[in-house]
C-alpha cells in the first residue's frame, strides 16, 4: 500500500469520526457488545430513543450496521472501522 493509500484509508476513519460524532461512536460499540435494537442501545448508552432514532439512519447509510428484522448488526466496515478506535485509544 503506498503512503497516498495509507493516508487516504487514515482520511476516511476521520471523516467516519466526524459523522458520527461522540454519540453515533457510543451506539456503534453498544451494538458492537450486545446492544441490538432501541431499547438496549439506550440502557447502554443513555442517549434518548430520539437520539438514537437520528444516529440509525446514518451508521445505516455508512454501511457500518445493518439491520436484521428488528435488530442491528456491525457490517465488516462497521467491525473495521470500530477496531481502528479501539487502537486510537
Amino acid at each position: 500500500m503506498s503512503k497516498d493509500e495509507d493516508s487516504f484509508e487514515n482520511e476516511s476513519h476521520d471523516d467516519l469520526k466526524y459523522l458520527l460524532g461522540e454519540i453515533g461512536i457510543d451506539i456503534l460499540l453498544a451494538i458492537d457488545s450486545g446492544a441490538k435494537n432501541f431499547k438496549t442501545i439506550q440502557i447502554f448508552t443513555g442517549c434518548s430513543i430520539s437520539c438514537i432514532k437520528g444516529r440509525i439512519p446514518v451508521l445505516l447509510e455508512l454501511d457500518l450496521i445493518y439491520k436484521n428484522n428488528n435488530d442491528y448488526f456491525l457490517t465488516e466496515k462497521g467491525i473495521d472501522f470500530k477496531k481502528e478506535i479501539k487502537n486510537e485509544t
